[in-house]
C-alpha cells in the first residue's frame, strides 16, 4: 500500500520520531543556547581582566620587594597590591559563577530534551535549572561590577598620589 502522507506531503512512519517533536525540542532549546553564547563572551572578557590583574599583582609584588621600607612609594605599592589582589579574587568568583551558569544552561537543555522524550510537558526539571542559571549569572555580574568599582578606586589612588607628588618613580 505505501506510507500515509500528511497534509504537508511528509511521509510519516510509526518507527520514526515525528518531525514536529524534534522542532519543538529545538525551539525550546534556542533561548538557553543563546544564553551560553552570551555568557561565553562574558567569560572571555572576565578571563582577560583576570589575566591582567594577575600580571599586575606580580609586577607590584616585585616592585614592593625592591622598594625602600619607609618610603611613600612602598605605602602606595602596598595599597595598590591590596586592591589588585582583591580584584583578582572578585574576578575569580565571577568566572566561577559564569561557568556554573553555563553548567545549569546545559542541564536545562538536557532536561528539556529528556522531558520531551518522556512525554512530560511540565518543565519540572528545566525550569529550576534555568532559574539556577540566571541566579549564577546575576552573582557573576555582581562580582564583575564590584571589580570595576575596585579598579576605579585603584586608578583614583594612582592619580591622587601622582597629583600630590608623593610618588618619586625611578
Amino acid at each position: 500500500m505505501g506510507h500515509p502522507e500528511s497534509s504537508w506531503g511528509i511521509i510519516e512512519t510509526e518507527s520514526e520520531m515525528p518531525t514536529i517533536s524534534v522542532v519543538q525540542i529545538l525551539t525550546a532549546s534556542i533561548a538557553p543556547v543563546i544564553v551560553i553564547s552570551g555568557v561565553g563572551l562574558l567569560l572571555l572578557s572576565i578571563s582577560n581582566r583576570y589575566g591582567r590583574a594577575i600580571d599586575r599583582v606580580r609586577l607590584l609584588a616585585r616592585d614592593l620587594s625592591e622598594s625602600d621600607p619607609e618610603s611613600a612609594r612602598r605605602r602606595h605599592l602596598t595599597e595598590q597590591l591590596r586592591l589588585m589582589n582583591s580584584r583578582a579574587h572578585m574576578l575569580k568568583h565571577s568566572m566561577l559563577y559564569a561557568s556554573v551558569c553555563i553548567f545549569f544552561v546545559s542541564l536545562t537543555i538536557l532536561s528539556l530534551f529528556a522531558e520531551h522524550l518522556l512525554g512530560l510537558q511540565r518543565d519540572f526539571l528545566a525550569l529550576p535549572f534555568f532559574a539556577l542559571c540566571l541566579v549564577s549569572l546575576v552573582v557573576s555580574m555582581y562580582h564583575s561590577i564590584r571589580d570595576i568599582t575596585v579598579s576605579l578606586a585603584a586608578l583614583e589612588l594612582e592619580v591622587s598620589d601622582r597629583m600630590r607628588g608623593d610618588l618619586h618613580l625611578p
